[in-house]
Order: structure tokens, then sequence, then C-alpha cells
């Protein structure tokens, strides 16, 4: 047990980061088109804590949602019979973020459960933000159950061969948040850079949103200034490709094969480029190309891509 437990609270440091209700709204203003008519489900949400239940209860008729549905969640060595809960809500009072019916559970809440399962299969979109610590194991259950979604990660995601296939696939591409600085978690645990606001602990954590519905964002183009030369854009040792240190500096009159900073994704126009793959990890596959080295030296990681033809 008390092994458990200590595993348990190390995956909690790692995943128990709650999302601030500002973050939501500037992010799910977006997407209102996505939502109206349809089924929500925050399947990692304590409803007395989430900020994402909150957002779309109080949002229920503006945004035009059909049901609004979220799951309480408990470590197992922790759980109770009738700790766990689901929260439903249909509409009619929406100033009242506790209004809803309550329904125990009969496991511990975690989204893996057959339980949480079938409610999943009963939602059209899912917004949350998963565990970190099992973000490669909660995005393959959605694309399984061919759920839209919209969902925050660790930027460090992208470049898992578990996401980065999907993104390669145009299955999976990022949200309107930019990728400068990261985003601030309540917590309470102790990491490198907190403060202190309204009473409450935050914690700056590299993170990013996913999503699988369309936005505008997705389709406008880069523009691009620079124009080529052998000199300003080396070639890797071990790939037949180029390397571009930032995203602005692509060139314009270059049609062959490009590695480009990760954060490329962030402006990642699929009308525009194409993804060959990725440099980053000693993997080599359809995928993954290894590592980029230029004279031996090895550079930060790259997303392999090619413009397409106007």
């Amino acid at each position: 047990m008390a092994n458990i437990t200590l595993n348990n609270a190390n995956k909690a440091k790692n995943d128990e980061f709650y999302t601030q209700i500002a973050d939501v709204e500037k992010e799910c203003k977006h997407y209102k088109e996505h939502f109206k008519g349809k089924t929500i489900f925050c399947n990692c949400d304590d409803p007395e804590q989430s900020a994402f239940w909150r957002y779309f209860h109080l949002n229920f008729e503006l945004l035009g949602v059909k049901k609004l549905i979220s799951t309480h969640f408990v470590y197992k060595d922790l759980y109770q019979a009738g700790d766990t809960y689901k929260m439903e809500y249909n509409g009619g009072a929406d100033s009242d973020y506790t209004a809803g019916a309550k329904t125990t559970l009969k496991e511990n809440g975690d989204f893996r459960s057959a339980e949480c399962v079938e409610l999943l299969k009963e939602a059209d979109i899912v917004v949350t933000n998963p565990p970190f610590s099992l973000f490669r194991e909660y995005v393959a259950q959605l694309m399984k159950y061919e759920k839209k979604f919209l969902i925050i990660g660790n930027k460090n995601a992208l470049t898992y061969k578990e996401i980065f296939k999907f993104i390669k696939n145009d299955e999976i591409w990022t949200g309107y948040r930019g990728f400068s600085g990261g985003m601030w978690f309540i917590t309470q645990h102790e990491v490198a850079t907190t403060k202190i606001v309204d009473d409450k602990k935050l914690a700056n954590v590299p993170s990013i949103w996913f999503t699988n519905m369309d936005i505008a964002k997705r389709h406008e183009n880069l523009i691009l200034y620079k124009t080529y030369t052998a000199r300003e854009y080396p070639r890797y040792d071990n790939y037949d490709a180029i390397n571009v240190d930032k995203t602005a500096e692509i060139p314009m009159d270059y049609d062959d094969i490009m590695g480009v900073p990760v954060t490329f994704l962030d402006k990642y126009n699929p009308d525009q480029f194409e993804i060959i793959g990725s440099m980053a990890s000693t993997t080599i596959d359809e995928y993954s190309k290894g590592y980029p080295f230029i004279g031996g030296e090895r550079k930060y990681a790259r997303i392999l891509i090619k413009r397409k033809s106007v």
C-alpha cells in the first residue's frame, strides 16, 4: 500500500494542475459553432473545482450546448464506495454551476473505467485537461472512439511518437493559443516557476491546446520573406534536408524538404505545407528520422516539412 500511495503521489505531482477559467474561455470562444447542439464531456474534472464544468455550465444556453457531463476521479488506493460521481446538466439554471443531476459512480472515475467509457460513447465532444502522465493513453482512447476534442497537453507531447503520427496525418493539430510562454495552473505542488495570485498558488507549465476540430487559424497562410542560399541554410549530415532555425526564416523559394523548429506547428497550415516527419529522437522509422546533425553537432528537435504546390 505504501508503494502504491507513493506512486500515486508522484503522479499527482505531475497531473494535478487545475486550469483557470480565463484560459478555458480564451480558447473555447473560438469553437462556438462546434459546441452548438452537442453533448460535452469533461471526463477528468471534479465539478466542484473544474473550470471546464463552470465555463460550459455558465454559458450553456449561450453556446447552445445540448448536454454537459463531468466525472469525478479518486485514486484507487484512496477510493471508497460512494466517493466518486458524475454530474449531468441539461439546462435551466445556467448561473448556478452547482445545478445538475448528481449520480454516484460504481468505480473510481478513471477515464478508462467501463462506466466512463460508456459516457464517452454518449458524448460528442470532450473538453478537459487530462493527466499529463497519461496523455498518450488518453489521446489513443479519444481516437479509438472517434471523438472530437479540445484538450490541454504538454508541448513536449508534440514529438511523442504516439502523438506525432496523428499530427503528421492531419488528424490532430494545435489550438488557438500561441506557443510562447507556458500556461498558469492552480496547484498545491512546489514546482520551478510559481506565483501567488488571489491566495492561489499558480504554476507555469509549458502547455498548449490540442484539438481535431477545424479552426480558421489552421488555414491562415504563413507569409514568407526570405530567399534560399546554401550558406544560410546548411544541410543535415544524416538526412537530405536543409536546416531552418526560425519559422519566420522559412525560404519562400525552396521546394524541397526543410527541418524547422517544433514551434512551427503553431503556424502550420496543411493547405500550404506538408509534414514529412520529425527529427526529435534516436528512432528512425516512417515518422522519425533521428536527431538532426550538422557538422557533427546535434541541433534542437526539428519537424520536417515541404511546401505544397500552389
